[in-house]
């Protein structure tokens, strides 16, 4: 068992956030069969779906259907979502009942496009999330790390919420607990990983392989949720089974690396400014 999968829904996203990459690959959104059976396929492997890699759950035409197949298959689901469309997704998470839901509330300051009343509908949303008793976390992920966070509004948006929230916080090794299941998250900002991208380190060790593996919506299996152009691509989830994929040679090796010696073999990995705080301990 692993601690969890990423199945990308789809690739395709309502924004454009300087923080994101994006995504090069051709636009594409599973259908609900394909997904009931990249999902079964995976669902032997582990509790915990992360319905992303790249692009935005909620735009999906389809999600009422791919969130009750899901909940049918028994696992527990997560959607990481800028925001954007919680108010009009709202009703049907609050029916589906999610396990977890994160809101990136740092996209509000990283793409161009200023949405009225944003904060106000994802406060609310994240609210109602919560006292249907899904844990849901208020990101911001922008803190200066590996690259200069684009946080100059984190004052504002923190007025904001205590206005909204102005109970107690109670301090927890991520952020705060703003009330039962709900919880404000802190992170900083990294350097995504490259094919293209400068080397940062040899040496290190990284959760891919071992506590995740990522599925794109074409069905191609890489070792985390950080490949988004499928750069690592171990094998197709609609051609095989994982058990076979996780055996290739490329992935027995990437994974060795990993656990026993922190040797990365590929590029990518060393180029990646997420996993260097794994090597921290």
């Amino acid at each position: 068992m692993i601690k969890r999968a990423y199945l990308e829904i789809t690739n395709v996203c309502n924004r454009a956030c300087a923080f994101c990459p994006g995504c090069k690959r051709e636009k594409r959104f599973l259908s609900p069969l394909e997904f009931a059976r990249l999902a079964s396929k995976l669902r032997p492997h582990t509790d915990y779906l992360y319905l992303h890699v790249m692009g935005e759950p909620l735009f999906h035409p389809l999600l009422a259907e791919i969130l009750k197949e899901g909940r049918e298959q028994g696992f527990k689901l997560t959607i990481t979502t800028n925001g954007t469309l919680l108010k009009d997704r709202l009703a049907l998470l609050l029916f589906e009942k999610p396990y977890k839901v994160n809101i990136s509330l740092h996209s509000f300051e990283a793409n161009g496009k200023r949405e009225e009343g944003y904060f106000e509908n994802c406060f609310e949303g994240a609210n109602c999330l919560a006292e249907g008793g899904t844990i849901t976390v208020l990101r911001l992920w922008n803190a200066d790390g590996d690259l200069p966070g684009i946080n100059s509004e984190n004052e504002q948006i923190l007025a904001l919420l205590k206005e909204y929230f102005p109970g107690e916080w109670k301090k927890n090794s991520k952020g705060y607990t703003l009330a039962d299941h709900l919880y404000l998250e802190f992170d900083r900002r990294f350097l995504w990983p490259s094919k293209d991208g400068q080397e940062i380190r040899k040496k290190g060790r990284c959760h891919g392989l071992i506590d995740q593996i990522a599925v794109l919506c074409d069905g191609t299996v890489v070792p985390c949720c950080l490949d988004g152009e499928g750069e690592l691509a171990l094998g197709n989830l609609f051609e095989s089974d994982l058990d076979t994929i996780l055996e290739s040679p490329r992935a027995k090796r990437m994974k060795e690396g990993f656990l026993c010696a922190g040797i990365l073999h590929e590029h990518l990995c060393r180029t990646c400014g997420y996993a260097c705080r794994f090597d921290k301990g």
